[in-house]
Order: C-alpha cells, then structure tokens, then sequence
C-alpha cells in the first residue's frame, strides 16, 4: 500500500466498518424519532415507529413472495405512502426497487419488466389496467401484482389481485432487515426516460443512495425535522434521494399525489411544508395561480429546481412569494441532483434580472461528487469565459454503477474515466457550470450556433407567455431556423409577428425565432418539455 510506517492490526473489522446504505438512516429514526411524524397523506399519518414497521412488514411480506436479494421489485405508483415505504421495505429484503414511470406507454413497460426480471409489483388501483396489458404484452415470465388501493383519492380496490394493506397485516413485524454486506451492491434500477430508442436500466449502489442522501443535506442547508413535499415523483430518479434523506434528518413526508397549485399551497399552509424540489414548471404553475387558489404563508420555502434553466422571468416573479429558489442539475445516471448553483454573500447584493441570471446557471458539484466539468471533444478542460462551449462531465460516488445487461452503452459513458452528460454548457470565470443546451437542442442556422434556452429565456418575459419551447426547424437556406412553440396564459393572445418583434428587442436577428406556434406544449410526468415531439412538428411545418 506504500504506507510511511508499519499499520500492523488496523484493518477493517465489525466494530469499524460498516458498509454504507440509506437503510440504517430509517433504522436509527426509528429509535431517535420514535413518536414523531414521518409520513403525511391526508388521514394517514404515521409515525416513525409506524414508518419503521410498515417497511419491516413490506420487507417480510416480499421475502414471502419469493423475494431474494438481487431480485427486482417494481412499483407503477403516484407519490402516496406505499411508494415511500417501498424504497424501504423493497430493498431491506435484499430487493433492487424498480419504480416505474406511471405515463410510459404499454409497450415500454412491457420492456421494463421483462429487462429488469421483476417478480412482483406494486401497482396503485389508477394504474391497474396499464400493468395488466404490460404484462399480458411480456415475452418472459411475468411479476405477481399487488394492488395498492387508494380510497382517498377515488381509487377502492378492485378485488383482482392481493392488497397492499393485506399484504402487510398478514406479514411479521419482527423480520430482520437484509442490510447489504458490500455497499457496491445494487439498491435501485431505473429507466432512462429514452427520447430515442429503448429506455436504458441506470443501476444505483447504496453506497451512492447514501451519499446522495447526505450530501443534499448539506447542499440544501437543512436543519433537523424539515417538512418535505414530495412533488418529484418518486419513479425518477428515486425521487432525488429525498426518501433516503427525510430519516437523517427527522424529518416528515408530505405526500402529493396530484401536482396542482392549490394541493401545493394547502401543504405549505396546513402542514408547514419547508422544503420540495420540482421542475421549472411547477414553479410557473405557482406564479400564475390565480388568488383564489393561493394560501398565504409566513416561512420561506426552499425549492430545488431542475429539468430545465428556469426562465429568469419565473424567478424573479416566485422568490418574492416566499420560495427561495435553488437551481440543481443531474440526470438519471447520477442519482438525481449532481450539481447546485451555490449561493454566497458575494451574490446578495444581485437583485431582479442580474440576481435570476446567476440563479438560473447549474452552478458547481455538490459535496459528493469529485469533479464536475465542462471538457472539449478530446477531454479537454475548455476555457472558462463563459463563451467556450463543451461537454459536461462528472467523476465521483453519485455516478451510477452502469446501464443494466448494456456493457457496450456503459464503456461508452464512461469514456475517459469520466461520466458524459451529452449536455452542452459553458464555464464561467468562477468555475460555475451553464447548459447551453441538450447536444441535440443547438441549432445551428447558417454555421452558426444558437442556444435554444436562449431565445426561450427571452420569450418568457413577455406578458402572455405562460410556457415556451424552441427547437430547430428545417430551412432550405440557412439549414436550420428557430421555430418557437408557445403556451399562453389562460385568457391572453398575442400574434405572431408581435411576438417575433418583442424577441427581436434583445436578440441578434440570426437567433430570432422565424415561426410561432400556439398549443399547448406536449410533457413528460416530470414536467419536461417533449421537445422530440416538437421536432417532428417543426419538420412538417
């Protein structure tokens, strides 16, 4: 090992090493916090004790059903109780949680089981009918269901299949967790969300679980018992690690099944809710709720937003409503949030648009990744001048074990020995990183490159727009032009030739969009903007 003097007998042992996962956090608020709120939805209110035992039962109950470590256990679940208790309960029985995106299509789930080899799944009554036909769509063998009814939103249970709570009663309290013997082993797999293709299997460690857990602690400034809601389902990205976070810190789950303004407010008001993250979307869904639908609150939320830059109109219209807007970046190979735009009193003075300019970058790596870059095609660091375009890159423990049964795929994102994002971005002078755009969102009209959250940015100050996506349209004499896709608020109009001029105030002429459409814009369950979907519609236009 090339030590400087003789460690004779200070090897690792029982009493000094114990491999890290995100379980033991729950193991231990189960003691510290006994009595104390974990879980909130509606009239279900645990404790956790209650939390602790409920995932003990789940853990039991699984093993039951044939569960052995390294099985897969999938879930096709809203933000509700069970879905929280199953990324306890799924893997203290040796399992690997599997939560599947509740709008994928048939098909596509269909691919999921049969890819992942899941033996059961936890399936909410709403989602029924689209596990059944995934199922009756598999080549291989196909996952026992266990249905989790939800009477408070509308959905009893409809007798076809065994019952969450079922499961649960008739399971023991007494099962002893499989907690992992090496913390390389796997503790989630999740579906990249694939605009192109087959979804690829990002395979998760405890050990990263772990530290993605407790190094958003620190990122997020949280203190002890924080009232989190959960508006990040929780099938992405694990929901950013945020379950696996809440017991570190004592603090209790507010679920929210539907993401509207007035279940938001409501959870702010009525259950003091501190923290949430969610994408840009959400929080322009706050900004233009009308005051019927709004709550007034005397505490400042903190938000982690990502997904998306948010529009500097957006934050500078929320951050005076009480929420105190932190931008993070991540994808799904990197557990969730990789990346904060670190705030510090050198920025305080900022105000208005400057302030939202430097609110809106991707900012630097969070206290657990090892380094976080922007590099040139030959791995490069590029120039930090804010200008230079390249590459995001990531090393560290966040980063993802590989894409499952894919070595090909994971040699490939790993190249250089480190992870690439595909995100195109510049550095600025401070080391803070800043998307340009998506690889494939740069247009380029005429050999020039036009960032499309550029000409987005501006377009979002205009009064009418409640929503805008930019993407490159086919053009016989300049290769490609910017064609701009617009939602406008409820009861507002603008033509098109007003909305090009009000562009063409700030942007170069080149960048300024030649074709406006008005719809509504199409979405992923995370609020991300379909822009492949609008690609297709520019192509015709």
């Amino acid at each position: 090992m090339g030590w400087m003097q003789d460690e004779t007998g200070l090897d690792k042992c029982a009493a000094n090493y114990v491999p890290l996962t995100p379980l033991s956090g729950l193991k231990r608020a189960s003691h510290v916090f006994a009595g104390e709120l974990a879980v909130v939805y509606g009239s279900h209110r645990k404790t956790y004790a209650a939390y602790y035992d409920r995932c003990t039962r789940l853990a039991a109950a699984l093993k039951g059903m044939g569960v052995k470590p390294g099985d897969v256990v999938a879930t096709i679940l809203p933000n509700i109780p069970a879905h929280a208790e199953a990324h306890f309960g799924v893997p203290a029985c040796g399992g690997v949680l599997n939560a599947i995106n509740t709008r994928l299509d048939v098909g596509t789930v269909a691919y999921i089981f049969d890819h992942g080899a899941a033996k059961v799944v936890l399936v909410d009554t709403e989602f029924l009918p689209q596990a059944e036909a995934a199922i009756a769509a598999m080549d291989g063998p196909a996952p026992l269901i266990v249905e989790v009814a939800d009477e408070q939103a509308g959905f009893p249970a409809t007798g076809r299949h065994a019952t969450y709570e079922q499961i649960l009663a008739n399971a023991a309290h007494d099962f002893h967790w499989i907690m992992p013997e090496d913390e390389w082993e796997s503790i989630a797999l999740n579906y990249t969300s694939g605009t192109t293709g087959r979804p690829k299997g990002v395979v998760y460690h405890h050990r990263g679980a772990y530290l993605n857990a407790m190094g958003q602690v620190i990122s997020w400034g949280m203190t002890l018992r924080p009232i989190y809601l959960t508006i990040v389902p929780l099938f992405h990205c694990n929901g950013w690690c945020h379950t696996w976070m809440m017991p570190m810190v004592g603090g209790t789950i507010v679920c929210c099944r539907d993401i509207t303004a007035p279940n938001i407010f409501n959870a702010i008001a009525d259950e003091g809710v501190t923290h949430f993250g969610g994408a840009p979307i959400v929080l322009n869904m706050l900004v233009n709720a009308p005051e019927s639908d709004r709550r007034s609150f005397d505490h400042v939320v903190e938000v982690f937003t990502a997904g998306a830059p948010p529009a500097p109109a957006t934050l500078a219209k929320i951050e005076p409503m009480g929420f105190n807007v932190t931008q993070v970046y991540g994808l799904t190979e990197v557990y969730g949030p990789a990346t904060e735009c670190t705030w510090g009193p050198h920025l305080d003075h900022l105000e208005g648009p400057a302030r939202a300019a430097i609110k809106a970058r991707q900012g630097v790596a969070m206290p657990f990744m090892e380094h976080i870059t922007v590099v040139d095609a030959d791995m490069q660091q590029i120039p930090m001048d804010g200008r230079e375009q390249g590459e995001i890159v990531m090393r560290g423990n966040g980063v993802m074990k590989g894409y499952f049964k894919n070595p090909e795929a994971t040699e490939e994102a790993f190249k250089g020995g480190y992870f690439h994002s595909g995100d195109i971005a510049v550095q600025h002078p401070d080391g803070y990183v800043q998307i340009a755009d998506r690889a494939k969102d740069i247009i380029i009209s005429g050999g020039e490159n036009i960032s499309s959250v550029e000409v987005e940015g501006v377009l979002m100050n205009h009064p009418a727009v409640n929503l805008v996506a930019v993407v490159a349209k086919p053009d016989e004499k300049w290769g490609e032009v910017p064609c701009a896709f617009v939602e406008l608020k409820p009861g507002e109009s603008v033509a098109e030739a007003d909305l090009i001029a009000f562009a063409r105030e700030t942007l170069a002429g080149f960048k300024t969009p030649k074709k406006v459409v008005f719809c509504e814009l199409p979405k992923t369950s995370t609020g991300k903007i379909q822009k492949f979907e609008l690609r297709k519609t520019a192509k015709d236009l």
